[in-house]
């Protein structure tokens, strides 16, 4: 007589599957083109900022204070752009880990589908922010030399929940600086447009990562959940730390070496990263990946 029982992992399966099929159908049905969504054609307008001021890395620094209102906005500007080209060197870095762990499997499963929809996506975001950082007048800003190298390798090598894990990170940072700038009206209307895009568009990503995560580390004994958790971390410290290029200052025509001092000193801006990360905190908490030299990153990148 067969058994009416369904073996767990046959049940891990199907729930995987039946996420990958409702992002699929999420995406078919509000999905963007950023080339005809986005308004490229209207010259940059210089009395908006790029990012909401209170995100700026000098917001409430006594250099702030002294600035112009010109200044200001030149620099947010500069650190919107910065903050696009490091979403454009991770998501080259996404790209790859994804397509490596979709290597070879299952061309017809939902999951599959879904990250081949989800490397589109990330495609065509980069495009975007590419764009946009050229519109708001500022360079091609690059992680440091030793942080590039440390991502090709990165994205070489990690696998499972430590991809996976970092990919959330990096995700939901931008996410939770992105969805208040996409409602500041004090912020260029394209960039905006962006943002809104990217928010979108990204909560399927980060729903699917989180959901990778956990199942990864379903089986994980305790050394390998402890240097995963390390591994992310540093992942972590680096892409967040990476975000604001030390050169959107000198572009912005202020002093850098006083703005990179009060900016490295500035306890708002550890405060608000501190705030808007508590619920990816708590994830990771949740995934038993806050251990203590995991905890020793975060706290240095100001995320916890």
């Amino acid at each position: 007589m067969a058994s009416s029982t369904v073996r767990p992992e046959t049940q891990d399966r199907s729930a995987e599957q039946d996420v990958a099929r409702r992002l699929l159908d999420s995406a078919a049905k509000l999905s963007y083109d950023p080339a005809t969504e986005v308004d490229w054609d209207t010259p940059l307008d210089k009395d908006f900022h790029g990012a909401s001021p209170e995100w700026s890395t000098l917001y409430g620094t006594a250099y702030w204070a002294e600035l112009t209102d010109a200044q200001r906005k030149e620099l947010t500007r500069q650190e919107a752009a910065s903050v696009a080209s490091t979403g454009i060197w991770f998501e080259m870095i996404l790209q790859q880990m994804v397509l490596r762990d979709m290597y070879a499997k299952d061309p017809t499963s939902p999951r599959f589908q879904w990250a081949l929809t989800e490397i589109a996506d990330e495609c065509r975001h980069s495009i975007m922010f590419a764009r946009g950082a050229a519109k708001l007048g500022a360079p091609a800003y690059r992680p440091r030399r030793m942080v590039v190298e440390l991502g090709r390798a990165f994205k070489t090598l990690a696998f499972g929940e430590a991809a996976y894990a970092a990919i959330l990170v990096a995700e939901e940072v931008l996410d939770v600086m992105q969805r208040d700038w996409m409602r500041d009206e004090r912020v260029a209307p394209f960039v905006r447009t962006i943002n809104n895009i990217h928010v979108v568009e990204e909560s399927r990503h980060m729903k699917f990562a989180r959901d990778e995560t956990r199942k990864r580390l379903r089986r994980a004994g305790p050394l390998r959940r402890q240097l995963n958790a390390f591994v992310v971390a540093i992942a972590s410290y680096y892409i967040v730390t990476s975000m604001v290029n030390r050169n959107v200052y000198a572009n912005a025509g202020l002093d850098p070496a006083r703005a990179l001092a009060e900016a490295r000193a500035n306890e708002h801006h550890k405060a608000l990263m501190r705030s808007s990360c508590s619920g990816l905190m708590d994830f990771l908490a949740s995934a038993r990946l806050l251990t203590g030299p995991a905890l020793f990153f975060y706290k240095r990148a100001h995320l916890i």
